[in-house]
């Protein structure tokens, strides 16, 4: 009797150099529980040397593995076409040195770039005739105005990337996270129409 699994092909895996991946580890898989677990430890690749960080496996890869050892059972796919896995290795940790000086160009251009938005704005002349609006004096400084605002923006740039250091302040993700996100898709999808075309170059070569 014909049966039906059904598959959905997981974004992204990060994996080590010479593990072993399974279906269970690309996939979410609905089948009859007498074959879900020969399923989920099906061997789909296996990472080697001479592997890229980056692999894409397709679903047709996919389909191929099971219907060589089930070749009676029906697939339904669902989801992405492809898994992207990153191949992780070892990294060489950074000396505190080298974090100590990204830190200060960080800082440093961070604090240029406010600098030179004021200087464009004309902030200062503009807190100048609030302070003189307000008081009806003349303050070259207006430290009424000055420091608050200071303090303001620090605040507004912790709500703007809704992290307090590590904690944070809610569960709407920040322009930033969203941004990253954004650009992580497109670079998927680079990879995979990449990899693809790699793919159909080989085959017409053979």
């Amino acid at each position: 009797m014909e049966k039906t699994i059904y598959i959905r092909m997981r974004t992204r895996l990060h994996v080590f150099p010479n593990q072993s991946v399974y279906l269970k580890d690309i996939a979410q898989i609905i089948s009859s529980e007498h074959i879900f677990q020969e399923l989920s430890m099906l061997p789909v690749y296996k990472v080697s040397p001479k592997d890229n960080n980056l692999i894409v496996l397709d679903i047709m890869k996919v389909i191929g593995f099971i219907t060589e050892r089930y070749p009676a059972i029906e697939i339904q796919t669902m989801g992405a076409p492809q898994t992207i896995i990153e191949v992780v290795y070892k990294r060489n940790k950074l000396s505190p040195v080298f974090v100590v000086l990204i830190w200060f160009l960080l800082f440093l251009g961070a604090a240029l770039t406010i600098m030179n938005f004021h200087e464009d704005v004309s902030m200062q002349e503009v807190q100048q005739r609030l302070y003189t609006i307000m008081t009806g004096k003349y303050e070259a400084k207006p430290l009424l105005f000055q420091i608050p605002y200071s303090f303001g923006i620090g605040l507004g740039m912790i709500l703007f990337f809704n992290h307090l250091f590590r904690k944070r302040i809610n569960e709407e993700p920040s322009p930033l996270e969203v941004e990253m996100f954004n650009y992580q898709q497109a670079l998927d999808q680079y990879v995979a129409v990449n990899e693809n075309k790699e793919s159909i170059k080989q085959l017409d070569d053979h």
